[in-house]
């Protein structure tokens, strides 16, 4: 039997269906929805775990007012993080197939992100 869940916050939502044929992973925020692909749900989770620790990397260097702007890509996806290491806003963008695009803003994305940290599916 394939795993199936929904987790969910203020302004977003994470899910993954083993079980679907094409579309096994979901994205969301306020209004909006995007299934992907397992190559680009995969892909989507590596990148923005590596941009917000690059995020967190830099805090050392900077002065407390500036902002940070962090992009990863892959065929698959393209991702930006902007802000600062702890309030940032994320992007991304699909590359691939039917195209889309979502945005998480301040304490979503944090919350998004720290999910995905402990996602098991993989």
């Amino acid at each position: 039997m394939g795993q199936r869940f929904i987790q969910e916050g203020t302004g977003w939502r994470l899910g993954w269906d083993d079980t679907a044929p094409c579309y096994k992973g979901l994205l969301g925020g306020v209004g909006w929805a995007l299934e992907l692909t397992e190559p680009e749900f995969e892909v989507f989770c590596r990148l923005a775990h590596q941009v917000t620790q690059s995020m967190v990397a830099m805090t050392t260097e900077l002065m407390e007012e500036e902002r940070l702007t962090c992009e990863a890509d892959s065929d698959l996806v393209w991702l930006e993080v902007e802000g600062f290491p702890t309030d940032y806003t994320l992007r991304f963008m699909l590359h691939t197939g039917r195209r889309g695009e979502g945005q998480w803003d301040g304490q979503a994305a944090e919350q998004l992100v720290q999910a995905i940290t402990h996602l098991t599916v993989f």
